[in-house]
């Protein structure tokens, strides 16, 4: 197994400089990652920096809280295809979706793959605030919509990756559909657990340590 092309190596916080970003894109291409994740205002940037290498550039949307209307999230979108985004990571609007209004998230849901124009979309659904009926409902609007992963979570509302949500994730969309396990991976044994649990992709900021075998801190991203 190659771990490293199962990991988005993620810098998401508000107070990163572009020389912090220009290191993840260093460790990055270091350590052979699948991509790095960041935010829109990165994305060119980080697409110059890997522009001689494999490592693609993620970028999230409507990032953290999901509650940016469909149509900032998808110029949103728009402009990072526009700045070289390979993927993006949506996050799903849980204020809809936990208000019976699970059509309208799964519309919002649809502009934003709409608007990616042919780039992979991963929707976060924040599975620490769902139930479990709510997961698969959510996993369910998803795939119909279009994306092409589901994602556990952004690692900014308390909550994170578990075994017990991938497993359930990965049994509702089945194999025709990426599962992500996100926020709070943090050392080797964690990440391939999630693996084996059924996730094919991983987003980490502690990637280096999840490589390497050494020791990370239990910190989300």
């Amino acid at each position: 197994m190659q771990l490293n092309k199962y990991i988005d190596h993620t810098l998401l916080k508000s107070n990163v400089t572009r020389a912090d970003i220009k290191k993840l894109c260093i460790e990055a291409r270091e350590c052979g990652f699948f991509s790095v994740c960041v935010n829109p205002l990165w994305v060119s940037f980080c697409k110059k920096e890997l522009a001689d290498s494999e490592v693609k550039t993620v970028c999230v949307i409507g990032f953290p809280l999901g509650a940016n209307t469909s149509a900032i999230k998808s110029a949103e979108t728009k402009q990072a295809v526009i700045d070289g985004a390979d993927e993006i990571d949506m996050v799903l609007a849980l204020g809809l979706f936990l208000g019976n209004e699970a059509e309208a998230a799964q519309k919002d849901i649809e502009e934003v793959v709409k608007a990616a124009n042919g780039k992979p979309v991963k929707v976060i659904l924040e599975t620490h605030l769902l139930t479990n009926g709510q997961k698969k409902q959510a996993c369910e609007i998803a795939k119909t919509a279009g994306a092409q992963f589901v994602k556990t979570s952004t690692g900014f509302t308390g909550g994170g990756a578990t075994i017990a949500d991938v497993k359930l994730m990965r049994a509702t969309v089945g194999v025709d559909m990426g599962v992500k396990a996100s926020g709070g991976i943090a050392n080797q044994n964690e990440a391939l657990a999630m693996i084996e649990a059924g996730a094919n992709r991983l987003g980490a900021s502690k990637g280096v340590a999840i490589v390497t075998g050494t020791t990370g801190d239990k910190t989300t991203y």
